[in-house]
C-alpha cells in the first residue's frame, strides 16, 4: 500500500494578522485552514479567554503541483507582507492517517477520587476497582478532563447518600448524575438550560445503562422549585457552574432545593472568587463542610441546617 502525504505549511502570527494569513493559506489548502490559541480564564464570566500568538496552519496534498503551489503560496504570502511583516512559513511533510483514530490517542482514562473513573467510551476499563462512567470526549463539554468537574466528582463520592435523588444543576453532558447513580443514588434530575446538553445527558446516561434513573429536562432552579419535575428537593444537589452564575442561582433561591440537613457540591469556582460564594452560601443558611482544590479551581461542599423553613 502506498502511503499518501500532505505537506503541512503554518506560521504563528499576532491577532491582527491571523484572519489574513488564514485566507492566504486557505486557498491553497482544500481540507480548510485550522487556528490554534492558548486560553486562559483570566474572565470569570467566559469558560476561556483566547491570549497570545496564533498558529495558523493547512495542508496541501503532496503530488506534482505540489511544489508549484508552494511557490504560488510564498509570493502571496510575500505581498501580504508588504504590509506587515510576516515570519517565515514553516513547512513539514505529514503522513496520511486515519484522523479520528489519531485524535482518540490523546485521551485516556482519569481516575479521580478514591473510587470513580472517566472512561472514554470507546475503550475498555483497566481499572478493574474503580467504578467506570463512560464519556464521549468529542463533546465541547463536561467530558471530565476539566478541573472543575473531576473536583465536583471527588466530593459526590463523600457525599452521595445511597437510596436518595439528587439534583444536578447545569448538568452539562450528564457526567455528575452519572456518577451518582453509580454511587448509589436512586435517581437524579438533571437540568440545564442548554438543549444540547439534555441530549447530551440522555446519550451518556443510555451508554452508562442508568437511562431510566436520570430524568433530564431544559430548566433551572425556578422550574424545579415551581414542580415542574418528580421532585423539589434532594438530600444533595450539584452545581458545577461558574462562580458568577452561582452567585446569581442563589439569588433564585438555589438553597430551597437542598432538602434539610442534606448538602450541596458547587464547583467551577477560581479560588480567587472562593470568598464571594462562600459568603453567599452562608447568607442562605449554609454551613461550609469542605473546599477542594486543583491548581487554579476550588469546589466547596455546604450543609444545609436540620430544620429549615424552605418549602
Amino acid at each position: 500500500m502506498v502511503e499518501h502525504f500532505w505537506l503541512e505549511v503554518s506560521l504563528t502570527v499576532d491577532g491582527e494578522l491571523a484572519e489574513a494569513v488564514a485566507d492566504v493559506i486557505g486557498r491553497f489548502t482544500p481540507q480548510g485552514v485550522v487556528m490554534e490559541q492558548g486560553v486562559t480564564y483570566n474572565d470569570a464570566e467566559d469558560l476561556g479567554t483566547p491570549y497570545g500568538p496564533v498558529r495558523v496552519y493547512g495542508y496541501i496534498p503532496m503530488d506534482s503541483t505540489t511544489e508549484q503551489k508552494r511557490q504560488h503560496l510564498e509570493e502571496s504570502l510575500w505581498h501580504l507582507s508588504q504590509i506587515r511583516a510576516l515570519p517565515q512559513a514553516e513547512y513539514k511533510a505529514v503522513p496520511d492517517q486515519d484522523w479520528m483514530a489519531a485524535w482518540r490517542q490523546h485521551y485516556r482514562p482519569i481516575p479521580v477520587g478514591e473510587k470513580l473513573l472517566i472512561l472514554p467510551a470507546w475503550l475498555e476499563s483497566t481499572y478493574p476497582d474503580r467504578v467506570a462512567i463512560k464519556i464521549d470526549p468529542s463533546m465541547a463539554f463536561g467530558t471530565g478532563s476539566h478541573p472543575t468537574t473531576q473536583l465536583c466528582l471527588a466530593l459526590l463520592e463523600k457525599y452521595v447518600q445511597p437510596g436518595k435523588p439528587v439534583i444536578d444543576v447545569g448538568c452539562g453532558s450528564g457526567i455528575l448524575s452519572i456518577g451518582a447513580i453509580k454511587m448509589g443514588a436512586s435517581k437524579a434530575l438533571a437540568v440545564d438550560i442548554d438543549a444540547a446538553s439534555v441530549r447530551a445527558t440522555d446519550e451518556n446516561a443510555a451508554a452508562n445503562e442508568v437511562g431510566d434513573q436520570i430524568f433530564s429536562a431544559a430548566g433551572s432552579v425556578e422550574e424545579i422549585l415551581q414542580g415542574q419535575y418528580f421532585t423539589r428537593q434532594a438530600p444533595l444537589v450539584l452545581a458545577n457552574i461558574l462562580a458568577p452564575v452561582l452567585v446569581r442561582l442563589f439569588n433564585e433561591d438555589l438553597a430551597k432545593l437542598i432538602s434539610p440537613g442534606g448538602v450541596i457540591l458547587l464547583s467551577g469556582i477560581l479560588i480567587e472568587q472562593a470568598t464571594e460564594v462562600e459568603v453567599e452560601a452562608g447568607s442562605h443558611g449554609l454551613k461550609l463542610l469542605e473546599r477542594m482544590t486543583i491548581g487554579d479551581w476550588i469546589a466547596l461542599a455546604f450543609q444545609k441546617p436540620a430544620r429549615s423553613t424552605d418549602n
